[in-house]
């Protein structure tokens, strides 16, 4: 039996509860692949990744790695000694206080506890399952008899007599435990297929993802070198601009200078002139 403190480890901190499917972050820590990727897809401000554990902090969505070790233990303690769960199933022979039931027998169609179980009857007919509520379902409700086989013709749970005669008569049948185990099998492989491809498919979204960030980053730069070039386009108009204007303003006040001393000579021209017309009038 494992311990406790074991299955502690083996518990998804999240939802408290033990997966198949676990993955670790950079920092070590281990959750179920759900659990954690909701947790990563929540929006964050700013958008920084963190640990729900330690609370480390990841500046990119962290790339999520199945934990295969933990995982095989995981797989290997159900396989072996599935974990305890509260089913709700009290012993149907404990009547002065409820004490969990830990098998049901489909003959007596009672459950039983621990303590019951010791001295319930060994002998083949009494077929002990999971503590169940609804025993009828592993009878067959023709002939009220437990349902021992399976039909794979039909794909039907069936019982002896439905075996030895009706509509199943002839077919192939196989153990109801034997091809139960082949259903499990058979699922796990499409399970560990689809496992398979969900990883697959959250590594490609990482690396899409990834790239998206990437142009988001390179489309940045672009962006402030774009900016850049612009500013120093117009300083270098605005000092284009004053020295133009300055220029133009210089020249002015050449003119202007020029003119005025032009001005002044035929203005003194001028008064000689009208000395001169004086002087004749005068003779």
């Amino acid at each position: 039996m494992a311990s406790s403190a074991l299955r502690a480890e083996l518990h998804c901190s999240i939802c408290l509860s033990t997966s198949t499917d676990l993955v670790k972050l950079r920092c070590g820590h281990n959750f179920c692949r759900v659990c954690i990727g909701q947790h990563l897809n929540i929006k964050h401000w700013p958008r920084v990744f963190s640990c729900p554990e330690c609370r480390e902090e990841f500046q990119v969505r962290p790339v999520l790695q199945r934990n295969i070790t933990l995982s095989n233990i995981i797989e290997d303690l159900f396989s072996s000694q599935p974990l305890p769960t509260q089913t709700g199933i009290f012993c149907t022979y404990c009547i002065h206080s409820p004490v969990p039931a830990v098998k049901s027998c489909l003959l007596c169609e009672a459950s039983l506890c621990d303590e019951h179980l010791r001295v319930h009857s060994k002998s083949p007919e009494h077929v002990l399952t999971d503590p169940s509520t609804n025993l009828e379902k592993r009878k067959c409700s023709v002939h009220k008899k437990i349902l021992e086989y399976y039909c794979t013709k039909e794909a039907e749970c069936i019982c002896v007599s439905c075996r030895l005669d009706g509509k199943h008569r002839g077919h192939r049948v196989e153990m109801l435990d034997e091809a139960s185990e082949k259903k499990k099998k058979k699922l796990r492989n499409v399970l560990k297929k689809l496992t398979r491809k969900r990883e697959e498919t959250e590594e490609r979204v990482q690396s899409l993802e990834e790239s998206r960030r990437k142009a988001q980053e390179k489309a940045s730069g672009e962006a402030e070198r774009v900016t850049a070039l612009f500013m120093d386009i117009r300083r270098q108009l605005d000092d284009l601009e004053k020295k133009v204007l300055s220029e133009i303003s210089r020249q002015e006040e050449q003119r202007s200078l020029s003119l005025s001393a032009l001005i002044q000579n035929l203005e003194i021209k001028k008064a000689e002139l009208s000395m001169k017309m004086r002087h004749i009038e005068e003779l």
